[in-house]
């Protein structure tokens, strides 16, 4: 990402979306919005586009939005955006970083060598963020789900500057953290002009991101979901958040030593835990001691088909491993794949 930057034209303008989570969901609908309203806009950074891939086609006053990594942002010295969102921090990433100090401090370079000319788009309701920024140079403005902000929820809609954007049922992805993903991805439109009635259409159509609780299918009256991306506890507490169903819940991945606990008050809707990979049987401890059944299994194969003879109808089964893929995949894409691939067999 560093050496790509130092060959942008002039005047290129940089959108830089960082976060522990919600920062591919960010990224995607501001591309979307952002390719709705112009024709000279580029997706790249941590979201699977290389950044060196689209030097050659830039021209000055062409716009990038660019997801950007914790690692990425360890290997930057020149790199600067124009307009940075942070969308939230959690503890995550600790056995590359060392420490949850380090890790925040890497992503407060996505605002290094900003000024009063420069934009921050800041989760108010993150308490790690805000003191994080606390002292950086960029003009700062806020959304928040639960309080007045620069944009934010009022009467059933996001609201930017007293303005009425868009009503939240008229928003196809659903649940605070998305809707959270959407306020920052309007505060990045408005920067750049864009009209409510083009943020409001792309909004009334946008999926979600693939791997990101993506609906995988119906199998005998039980619901399918693909959460490969949740690769962190937080990740996962939000997807269980999202369901009020009975919900038999597919664990596991690369053992990093973390802790499981956390999830504990969010497993009421939980009536199975299946495990498997590296941290099985430490998954299989905690269910025990939260008594909730729990299933070993060695792979994600054996986890998908215990779930789907075990699933009752009316239940949903969720892919939300709270690990990295790294102990059986090359990465969460191919873990999601796989779990899609055994869904559609079943079907």
């Amino acid at each position: 990402m560093e050496l790509a930057y130092r060959y942008f034209p002039m005047d290129v303008r940089i959108i830089g979306i960082t976060g522990t989570n919600g920062k591919t969901t960010t990224t995607t609908i501001t591309y979307e919005i952002f390719k709705a309203a112009m024709d000279r806009v580029f997706l790249a950074g941590n979201i699977g586009y290389p950044v060196c891939s689209i030097v050659d086609q830039l021209e000055p006053d062409d716009i990038v939005v660019m997801e950007v990594s914790d690692h990425q942002l360890s290997n930057v010295s020149e790199f600067k955006t124009d307009v940075a969102v942070l969308t939230n921090l959690f503890e995550a990433h600790i056995d590359f970083h060392g420490s949850y100090e380090r890790y925040i401090a890497m992503k407060k370079r996505i605002f290094n060598f900003h000024t009063k000319s420069d934009v921050a788009i800041l989760n108010k309701d993150n308490s790690d963020v805000m003191e994080l920024t606390r002292d950086i140079g960029s003009m700062k403005k806020y959304f928040s789900s639960r309080s007045q902000a620069d944009c934010c929820i009022h009467k059933g809609a996001i609201w930017y500057d007293g303005e009425k954007v868009i009503a939240l049922e008229d928003i196809r992805i659903k649940g605070s953290h998305n809707y959270e993903n959407t306020m920052a991805a309007i505060m990045v439109a408005k920067e750049f002009g864009i009209d409510n009635k083009t943020i409001s259409r792309v909004m009334k159509n946008f999926n979600g991101v693939e791997h990101r609780l993506e609906f995988s299918g119906t199998v005998d009256g039980v619901d399918y979901y693909n959460d490969s991306k949740a690769t962190n506890i937080k990740s996962t507490q939000i997807a269980l958040s999202s369901f009020n169903k009975p919900t038999v819940l597919l664990l596991g991945g690369m053992d990093r030593g973390h802790s499981f606990e956390e999830l504990r008050d969010y497993l009421s809707n939980v009536r199975l835990i299946i495990s498997y990979g590296e941290t099985r049987f430490r998954i299989d401890e905690f269910a025990d001691s939260c008594d909730i059944e729990c299933i070993v299994t060695d792979t994600l194969e054996e986890a998908v088909l215990a779930a789907y003879e075990t699933a009752e109808r009316g239940s949903v089964v969720l892919l939300s491993p709270a690990c990295a893929s790294w102990d059986q995949f090359a990465d969460f894409e191919a873990r999601g794949n796989l779990f899609k691939d055994c869904v559609k067999k079943l079907l």
